[in-house]
């Protein structure tokens, strides 16, 4: 039978594990493994204590240390040596676990625990002092300690993902080892050696676009900003928010450069300016020569750049809301947030510097990055807004909201409105220490006073501290007007700039077919450029952000708690609207409002970017605000009210669920016909340079929704019964403006197409178009398409007004009938009459009439149409007087004209016949006129009125020109102008005196002649 296995001491097992752990010998030097150390020395001095020669826990701090100091030319450098021991030991534990002995396994256990510790210890020694311990061999490639530790970071969050672009030296981090490392590393040793490990965090993203491999240095981020002590010593690095070292570039792009969240926010498929190039080129990679690519190609494209975008997003609100919940960061991330606002407020400019700002692409990440940290209180129900203190705008002191334009106060009013709440808080607050000063000498007193109206409390350094949630609603709507809403505004320029290229070279390629030379081959060559970048850049801005359907509906969530929010100012959801606007609304930021219609204009455009979201709260907001100057001061900002109503129409959005936001909404029914009308009149003033041309594109809006809403019977019958209730009022100026805008639009449209004509005949003559220089022909060219897009747009407006007058005279005649109405009328339509049917009508045919919406046969019909409507609810028989009292364009023969030519087109013969004899009742009115005018006979000269040169029915005065008029030919210049004509000051309607003396001597003059004539 053989010996029993002599059993070993727990002393014994204890030096065997310790020496597997720190890789030493103390008996004697082991060639087997040159790694191993033998520490002669440390033995001596043990033997020479008396001591067993045995590794324990009473001396492994010694060896450790000595193991660290010698000379061990085989052995691994200390920092690799220090890792291995905290694998080796974490090994040993768990191997520690299977003994048998409970008392063994407990001391073996906790000499483990201590060797771990005491690895972990000493390895932020060498960390912060790496010249310290210089046995060994070299680090690897000569790197510094800190960058061997980002390594390490960087094998703890690497993912197979990262494939041959894994970032780190191939050393692997053992587990549970950073957290031991970072749990309790003191801030004073940590701070300098994570200042360089940040920064050559920040470093690893440089200049990497989406692209790129920025997601294994992004997860080290949000790994390492988990420890309090780092998020601390992130908040404290000397670049968190970086100074400008440079003369030559401001504090927005330098932020972007230096600080270290600026590295993480760079990254970005948007294109940047060519110094801050990012590679891989995303534009170039995924978008090059985009129009030979498949479809299924692009929409790869499209889904890659999105998902790593959105991994981008997500780390990032992981690393800021981490942040935000230590107390000792949170401050601080409020004020990199505050800084990057107010350092890049220049990119509200139209242009923006990109030397001056940072990039669009690091503002649109930083929107993604708010709407994700205030995605909490976006609940449907908006629960959260009472946190939201307007207060805030006048008084915090991270970002400066007094300096940007207010919704209607002016820069002195908000100054004025700030003096009188500080006033009033001092008063306040001068009471609650009184009170509060009573209740603490008062006895029995169980009762407390609160201020309702403070919402805000003081910090420990006596400045005002907001809410976190007002905090970041107000950052938020400022980052998205930087970032989001300036990203979607260069969109839309970079796809007009496109379309304009592209048409230019439509039309030097047509060139070369008619000849080629080495200009216009220069000229194609840099227009072909130029479309393949600007396509790379707008597939690019796509894929980031158009299709992202979900970053889309964060932004429409947080600009529907915006409005709901303004709206609360103002005493919530109802109509109508208060006299007067609360000046807490009148200095908001008019941008607030802005953004929220831009986005939804640019939402209803995209396909079901709008899906399953509630727009009620936004047509709430729209119908209260869009026909009120005294709250929106921005006319223009009104006009995109109604841009976004447009949107909305079914026929156009392509969702029938929003028919139901017009057809069935309570405030749609009440108000949206009667502030549209509104809007269309408040118009044709908006005190622009350019308010003649932009009415157009506004009205046409309009012209399109009210069409859209008089086929609604609930929204007709609201038409109808405004016309009846304001037929001397906004009704009597929206028909006003109406007729104005058709007769200018169809005689441009009409003197368009003769200039047309005239280049289409130049180019015809091959001959004569080839010896012109081809300058000229390129400038001939460019003509030809500038007047087509007028033509076709002028040409779409005519048709949608003279489409109104159709159906409203048929419906409403009678406004069209009132006094300072019914001439102007009969003369428009004259006017078109004689254009369409009279001599000229010939020169206005064009090979494609359809390609500008010129439909001729379908406008004499309308025009005819209108005249019977018009006709039909005479009852006064005043409008046959009128067509024939227009000396400018009636003709009897024009109707005799249109009469032939309506039965050639088939239009319908009841209408026909009434249209004849309308004509008939116009002649005879005529002759009778002429009649009358031949038994006046010579007029007296004050009995003529002075602006149109007729015996005037009705003489007022106007008081201050102290000038005599016919009160129906000022009444219908006040509809366009509610000035005197003869010195400009302010006149309206109930300003007008009635001239009594002068209307009896003309009533004596007219039955005078009269009876004179029949003597």
């Amino acid at each position: 039978m053989s010996a029993a296995k002599p059993q070993r001491s727990r002393a014994e097992i204890e030096d065997i594990i310790l020496r597997k752990i720190f890789i030493i010998s103390l008996s004697g030097a082991t060639h087997n493994d040159p790694k191993i150390a033998y520490l002669g020395m440390t033995a001596a001095e043990i033997l020479s204590e008396g001591q067993p020669l045995l590794l324990s826990r009473d001396c492994m701090e010694r060896v450790l240390i000595d193991r660290l100091s010698g000379d061990f030319p085989s052995v691994d450098p200390a920092f690799s040596y220090l890792v291995g021991c905290f694998r080796r030991a974490s090994e040993e534990i768990r191997k520690v676990g299977s003994m048998k002995d409970p008392s063994v396994r407990s001391e073996i256990e906790l000499a483990v625990k201590q060797a771990k510790r005491l690895v972990v210890s000493y390895f932020r020694i060498h960390i912060g002092n790496p010249d310290m311990f210089a046995a060994g061999k070299p680090s690897a490639a000569g790197k510094s300690a800190a960058s061997q530790l980002l390594d390490l970071i960087f094998s703890e969050v690497a993912s197979p993902m990262d494939g041959v672009n894994s970032l780190g030296s191939g050393i692997s981090c053992p587990s549970g080892f950073l957290d031991e490392l970072f749990g309790e590393w003191d801030s004073e040793s940590l701070e300098p050696v994570m200042n360089e490990v940040y920064e050559m965090l920040r470093a690893s993203v440089e200049r990497v676009s989406a692209l790129g491999n920025f997601q294994q240095p992004l997860r080290a981020l949000q790994l390492l900003v988990r420890y309090p002590n780092c998020a601390k010593a992130l908040v404290n690095h000397p670049n968190w928010i970086a100074k400008a070292p440079f003369v030559f570039m401001e504090n927005g792009r330098i932020m972007e450069l230096t600080s270290i969240l600026g590295g993480f926010l760079h990254v970005s498929a948007l294109p940047d300016y060519k110094d801050f190039k990012s590679t891989p080129d995303v534009g170039q990679q995924c978008f090059s020569e985009s129009s030979t690519r498949r479809p299924a190609d692009l929409l790869s494209s499209f889904a890659t750049i999105r998902t790593v975008m959105n991994i981008l997003y997500d780390g990032l609100g992981e690393v800021f809301l981490t942040l935000l919940k230590n107390v000792d960061s949170r401050d601080k991330v409020l004020d990199y947030i505050a800084a990057m606002i107010m350092k890049n407020a220049a990119r509200s400019r139209m242009q923006v510097d990109p030397l001056f700002c940072s990039s669009t692409g690091l503002f649109v990440n930083l929107s993604a990055v708010m709407l994700r940290l205030s995605e909490p209180f976006l609940d449907v129900n908006a629960s959260k807004r009472n946190k939201i203190d307007p207060k805030y705008v006048f008084f915090n002191k991270r970002i400066d909201l007094r300096q940007l334009t207010a919704i209607h106060a002016s820069s002195e009013e908000v100054v004025s409105f700030m003096e009188n709440l500080k006033k009033m808080e001092e008063e306040e607050s001068g009471e609650n220490r009184v009170l509060q000063s009573y209740e603490a000498t008062t006895s029995g007193n169980t009762g407390s006073y609160t201020s309702q109206s403070t919402k805000v409390t003081k910090s420990s350094t006596g400045q005002d501290k907001y809410s976190f949630i007002c905090e970041c609603f107000f950052m938020t709507a400022r980052v998205l007007n930087l970032g989001l809403m300036k990203a979607l505004s260069d969109f839309k320029h970079i796809v007009q700039e496109l379309a304009r290229f592209e048409e230019d070279l439509a039309t030097f390629r047509a060139m070369r077919e008619q000849g080629a030379s080495p200009q216009l081959e220069n000229d194609i060559s840099r227009l072909e450029k130029a479309v393949e970048m600007l396509s790379q850049e707008k597939f690019c801005y796509e894929a980031q952000i158009l299709r992202d359907g979900a970053l889309l509906q964060q932004a429409l969530s947080f600009n529907r708690l915006v409005v709901i929010w303004l709206v609360s100012l103002v005493g919530g959801f109802k109509m109508p609207l208060p006299r007067e606007c609360p000046m807490e609304f009148a200095c908001m930021p008019e941008h607030f409002i802005e953004d929220a219609m831009d986005l939804l204009v640019l939402t209803s455009k995209i396909p079901r970017a709008l899906d399953g979201f509630l727009l009620d709260d936004f047509l709430n907001f729209i119908i209260m605000f869009m026909a009120s100057p005294t709250y929106v001061k921005n006319p223009y900002l009104r006009a995109k009210m109604v841009e976004v109503l447009n949107c909305w129409m079914p026929q156009r959005s392509g969702v029938s669920a929003t028919a139901s936001l017009f057809e069935g909404h309570p405030l749609s029914l009440d108000y949206l016909v009667r502030n549209l009308l509104n809007v269309y009149v408040d118009i044709e003033f908006t005190g622009s340079h350019t308010q003649f041309f932009d009415k157009f594109t506004i009205r046409h809006n309009i012209a399109e929704l009210l069409e859209y809403l008089w086929n609604v019977p609930s929204h007709r019958n609201a038409w109808m019964k405004i016309a009846k209730e304001e037929e001397k009022g906004v009704y009597l100026n929206f028909l006003n403006f109406l007729i104005n805008d058709s007769i200018y639009l169809l005689d441009e449209s009409l003197n368009k197409i003769l200039e047309l004509k005239e280049i289409e005949a130049e180019m015809s003559n091959s001959v004569e178009w080839e010896r012109r220089p081809a300058q000229e022909r390129e400038e001939r060219m460019r003509q030809f398409h500038s007047r087509e897009n007028i033509v076709r747009f002028d040409m779409k407006l005519a048709n949608e007004d003279v489409g109104m007058l159709v159906f409203t005279s048929e419906q409403i005649p009678s406004p069209f009938l009132l006094p300072e109405m019914v001439e102007r009328v009969a003369s428009m339509l004259n006017y078109f009459l004689l254009q369409l049917v009279g001599p000229q009508r010939k020169s206005l045919i064009v090979k494609d009439p359809e390609k500008y919406e010129f439909r001729p046969k379908q406008l004499l019909k309308q025009i005819v149409e209108i005249y019977v409507h018009i006709a039909r609810g005479d009852r006064e028989n005043v409008f046959p007087a009128a067509v024939s009292k227009d000396g400018r364009s009636y003709n009897e023969h024009l109707f005799i004209t249109a009469v032939n030519i309506l039965w050639k087109i088939g239009e319908d013969s009841k209408v026909i016949k009434e249209f004849v004899h309308l004509g008939e009742k116009a002649r005879a009115a005529a002759s009778e006129a002429m009649d009358v005018e031949a038994a006046l006979g010579d007029i007296p000269e004050e009995f003529v009125d002075p602006i149109q040169y007729t015996l005037m029915k009705d003489p007022v005065i106007l008081p201050s020109s102290k000038v005599t008029v016919d009160r129906t030919v000022i009444q219908r210049h006040l509809l366009s102008d509610s000035t005197d004509p003869f010195n400009r000051s302010h006149l309206t309607q109930e300003m007008l005196v009635p001239n009594v003396e002068l209307k009896a001597r003309i009533e004596e003059f007219i039955k005078f002649q009269g009876s004179r004539n029949q003597n």
